[in-house]
């Protein structure tokens, strides 16, 4: 076991891990943080989508030790003051999810599809979220939703909305 430090969801937490412990294992198991998903163990799938140092990464496939030192974003960190972010609402409103399982991993990679390209279109975003999959949809909500918040992220804002 060795001691490693590193900030989730704006906190900085210290924790001993076995060096071969995965970092959605330290997520779910030592930090309580179940909204990260394993649903394949071989980074197929994207359930365990985290954002780590603000980019999105499976989770299965780093190890806890790897994340020393990073700041790690999982999909409870998302929102700000109890409020959902931007894309959890549009994924709401379009529904945008069936069974909830992919769910988690989908946002935060959706999240960081228009970090990357706040211009993205229908097909840049579905070509971003090839490594997520889900089984319930045919993903037209999935894509209606990162589209939607991508065009409520580039309206202006009015006074007092978050």
């Amino acid at each position: 076991m060795g001691a490693i430090t590193l900030k989730v969801n704006g906190k900085q937490v210290s924790v001993d891990v076995a060096p071969r412990t995965l970092l959605v294992e330290l997520l779910r198991e030592q930090l309580q943080l179940t909204g990260t998903h394993v649903g394949c163990d071989t980074s197929q799938c994207g359930a365990c989508t985290v954002w780590v140092n603000g980019r999105s990464i499976k989770s299965c496939t780093m190890l806890a030790v790897e994340a020393e030192g990073a700041e790690v974003t999982t999909i409870e960190g998302l929102g700000q003051s109890g409020r959902l972010h931007p894309m959890q609402e549009a994924f709401q409103t379009c529904h945008g999810l069936q069974c909830g399982f992919c769910t988690p991993g989908m946002i935060m990679s959706a999240v960081d599809c228009l970090q990357q390209n706040p211009k993205a279109d229908e097909h840049q975003v579905r070509e971003w979220l090839e490594g997520n999959i889900c089984r319930c949809t045919g993903y037209h909500n999935i894509v209606k939703a990162v589209l939607s918040c991508r065009d409520r992220m580039a309206q202006p804002r009015k006074e007092g909305q978050p």
